[in-house]
């Protein structure tokens, strides 16, 4: 079962950058639960967090597979990711961009991790069921 890091806890980042390759041929299912937690972050700034697939770790798509909605605040933003249909897919890495306006220094600065926990298919089974009933 994955349960690791996309980009690593108590990442500060002033520029644009890219987090460690992340093995996910291992995985047991194809879906997973992404979470992007900033921590600080100063005014008139935004990030943006895109998840980039690759079959060997090196070589990368262009487009990225997901990506988070562009951000401005603190807090925990939830992306499910569902890999079921990307078969070549075995390894994940998070691409970040930041940009900075408005008044005083033009250099953004955030502090954000994004976790990566895989989710069982069982539990995958059972809450589309359920939400199958609900509909």
């Amino acid at each position: 079962m994955i349960d690791t890091f996309l980009v690593p806890a108590t990442n500060r980042v002033t520029a644009k950058g890219d987090g460690p390759a992340v093995d996910v041929s291992g995985a047991s299912g194809r879906v997973f639960l992404l979470t992007l937690d900033i921590t600080n972050v100063v005014e008139q700034e935004s990030l943006d967090v895109s998840i980039f697939g690759s079959p060997d770790g090196t070589t990368w798509g262009a487009k990225p597979i997901d990506k988070f909605p562009q951000k401005f605040y603190r807090g925990q933003h939830p992306l499910l990711l569902d890999l079921s249909g990307a078969a070549e897919t075995r390894f994940l890495r998070a691409h970040w961009e930041v940009n900075r306006w408005g008044r005083g220094d033009a250099t953004p600065l955030f502090e954000f991790h994004v976790t990566m926990k895989e989710v069982p298919p069982d539990v995958l089974k059972e809450a589309t069921a359920e939400a199958k009933t609900l509909i």
